[in-house]
C-alpha cells in the first residue's frame, strides 16, 4: 500500500509517516497543496491523507481534484474542527472518510486500511492463494496455518502479488507500491525483496518469475 500524507504540520507528518511505515506501508509526504496536488498526479495512492487547512493550494481544491482525477484513490481529511458542519462538507468534497485533531494513531491505521479496501472493492480482507493466508489489517501470514514472519517489505510484495490474482505485476509497479518516493529506481531491491520472500516461504515455490515482464503467484 502507498500512502500520501499531506500536512504542513511538520512534526504530525513525519510522526504519522513514521508509524505508517513501520506498519509496512510506503508514505510519501506533501507539505502544501501544490506539492500534494503533483504527487498525486504523478503516483497512484491508495489513500490520501489530507491536512483540510493546506497552505498554496487549500485542502478543499485538492480534495476536489484528486477526486475528480484519481476517483479510485481513498482520501481521509484531516481537521481540527470536529464539528458535524465541518463532517458534512468534507465528505460533499469528495472526501471518504473525515477526522478531527487530535486523533488516536490506531485508528487513522484503521480507516486508511479500510480506505484502502474500499478503492479495491474485489479485493476480500484476507487474501488466500493455495497454502497461503495473508491478512493486511492484522499483518499477519500463515502457510498451511504455520505462521511465516516477514520483514515489512516482503510482507507489502507479498500482498501485492496475492492483490493481482494471478496477473503478473512488473518490478516497475512493485517499487511503486510498496517503496516510496526516495528510492533509487534503478535499484535491484525488488529482485533482493523476491529471493528472499521465496526462501521465507519454503517449498514448493509460489511466487514465479515472468522473464523480462515480472512477477506472479504460481
Amino acid at each position: 500500500m502507498r500512502v500520501l500524507i499531506a500536512e504542513d504540520e511538520l512534526r504530525l507528518a513525519d510522526a504519522i509517516a513514521r508509524g505508517l511505515r513501520r506498519q509496512g506501508i510506503a508514505v510519501d509526504l506533501a507539505p502544501d497543496g501544490e506539492d500534494a496536488l503533483v504527487k498525486a498526479r504523478v503516483v497512484r495512492y491508495d489513500v490520501v491523507v489530507l491536512d483540510r487547512d493546506l497552505p498554496g493550494v487549500h485542502g478543499d481544491q485538492v480534495c476536489r481534484a484528486v477526486r475528480g482525477e484519481r476517483p479510485e484513490t481513498g482520501i481521509l481529511m484531516l481537521t481540527a474542527a470536529g464539528t458535524l458542519e465541518d463532517l458534512v462538507e468534507g465528505l460533499s468534497l469528495g472526501a471518504d472518510d473525515y477526522l478531527a485533531k487530535p486523533f488516536r494513531f490506531a485508528e487513522l491505521v484503521a480507516r486508511i486500511h479500510a480506505l484502502a479496501r474500499r478503492s479495491t472493492p474485489s479485493r476480500p480482507p484476507v487474501l488466500r492463494h493455495r497454502e497461503l493466508e495473508l491478512d493486511p489489517a492484522r499483518r499477519r501470514l500463515t502457510r498451511a496455518g504455520a505462521p511465516i514472519e516477514l520483514a515489512r517489505k516482503e510482507f507489502a510484495v507479498l500482498e501485492a502479488l496475492m492483490s493481482a490474482d494471478g496477473a503478473t505485476v512488473s518490478a516497475e509497479e512493485l517499487l511503486e507500491r510498496v517503496w516510496d518516493e526516495h528510492t533509487d529506481p534503478f535499484t535491484n531491491v525488488v529482485r533482493m525483496t523476491i529471493m528472499t520472500l521465496r526462501r521465507k516461504l519454503g517449498e514448493p515455490p509460489v511466487v514465479e518469475t515472468v522473464i523480462g515482464v515480472g512477477y506472479r503467484m504460481m
